[in-house]
């Protein structure tokens, strides 16, 4: 390959920009796995803060903003390359920017790479922004692959612009959204949204990033997610210097100790509810061997327990009872779903598939999803209750 000429920037006077770098911690491993270079500048008080606010003006030409951006990441690789640290290094590059590249034999980070002599493998191309042209977004990171470079996706969770994002480019770091992260700590729906975007990144073998990680228990969020890696102020703000690797490490070692003794007191708890729901499972598969009196079973301890209601379905998936609904202490019938099929739910036909293994008189659960009626957050308990007949059994997954 030819030596690649290097173009020089002519800083706007007005404006002096440069990096700082933001650590990014290995959760397993406890030590600064990377950084994120941050552009900042000088207020008018000379206190160094964040430039975020010049890049997203409307006010400011967008060669400006790119001569910015190209200057502060110029001096993010040669900071880069003179220190000590071994890690990774993120740059963020905007994909509007990158919609004005019209020569790609001559990209500037490439440029700037080969001038201060970075190897490639330690850098991480971060894509900012929802908008610019994916065909150009997904050539232009093929170059960057072919030279060694890895690829991030920002803002994770923003928009469905980035799922587009994520099956055209197949990134290999994602970095979850900070407003959707933050608010999925205080659960709800948002908190649903970060599981099943980490569910996807790990499916497409991407590594997860939290950012805005501020509190301990955003911490223990990002770990239940399943995140390798976090960013946030619980650790630093962006700094001029980079740290030793294991700064952090007493601090995420206490982390996860915590997170580990608040998770097991949740797992023994929900030991204790599934043996409280084995036990009514039983009395309720005795009191279904005959004709059963929903007066006497309403003396038992169902609502407490989380039991919503159960059903009966034969071995094709057709309901052929109704519904038996517990609320208020008390059971009541519900004729709407009989006749309904339920072969195609996997909690049915793992069952017998479990049976056809020869590994018979198992209780099968589904996955936790949202109960349509009632809005309560629900699983499905699937058992065989004879040759004949197989028990649903609805519970309230939030009595775990």
């Amino acid at each position: 390959m030819p030596p690649l000429k290097i173009k020089t920037i002519a800083m706007n006077p007005e404006k002096k920009l440069f990096p700082y770098f933001q650590p990014i911690v290995g959760a397993a491993s406890g030590t600064i796995i990377g950084y994120e270079a941050l552009a900042r500048q000088h207020d008018a008080n000379g206190r160094v803060v964040s430039a975020g606010e010049l890049f997203s003006s409307p006010d400011i030409a967008p060669e400006q903003l790119i001569e910015w951006d190209r200057s502060v990441r110029r001096q993010a690789l040669e900071q880069f390359s003179q220190s000590n640290y071994n890690g990774y290094l993120t740059i963020n590059i905007s994909a509007t920017w990158i919609d004005r590249v019209t020569d790609f034999s001559s990209l500037p980070t490439l440029q700037m790479l080969e001038e201060f002599n970075v190897d490639r493998s330690r850098l991480i191309i971060e894509i900012t922004e929802s908008k610019g042209e994916l065909d150009k977004l997904v050539e232009i990171v093929k170059l960057y692959r072919r030279h060694g470079l890895k690829i991030a996706i920002d803002d994770f969770g923003a928009g469905f612009s980035q799922l587009e994002r994520v099956m055209a480019i197949q990134p290999d770091i994602i970095k979850l959204d900070m407003q959707l992260f933050q608010n999925a700590t205080r659960g709800g729906i948002a908190s649903d949204i970060v599981h099943l975007l980490s569910r996807l990144a790990k499916r497409t073998g991407c590594r997860i990033v939290c950012e805005g990680v501020e509190t301990d228990d955003d911490f223990h969020f990002g770990l239940n997610c399943g995140a390798q890696y976090m960013q946030g102020y619980l650790f630093s703000p962006a700094t001029a210097e980079f740290k030793e690797p294991l700064h952090y490490q007493q601090q995420i070692s206490a982390l996860r100790k915590a997170f580990l003794k608040k998770t097991l007191a949740k797992e023994r708890h929900k030991i204790q509810f599934i043996g409280n729901i084995k036990g009514l499972i039983e009395l309720l598969k005795k009191a279904l061997e005959t004709d059963f009196n929903l007066n006497n079973l309403s003396a038992h301890p169902f609502e407490q327990s989380g039991v919503l209601r159960f059903y009966l379905c034969n071995n094709d998936g057709e309901q052929i009872s109704s519904n038996f609904n517990f609320a208020g202490s008390k059971w009541f019938e519900d004729n709407k779903q009989l006749g309904f099929n339920w072969a195609w739910r996997p909690y049915f036909y793992q069952l017998l598939a479990l049976e056809s293994a020869k590994d018979s008189y198992r209780i099968v659960t589904s996955e936790r999803y949202r109960d349509f009626n009632t809005d309560i957050l629900c699983k499905t308990l699937s058992l065989r209750l004879d040759d004949e007949r197989i028990l649903l059994i609805d519970i309230a997954a939030e009595w775990e």
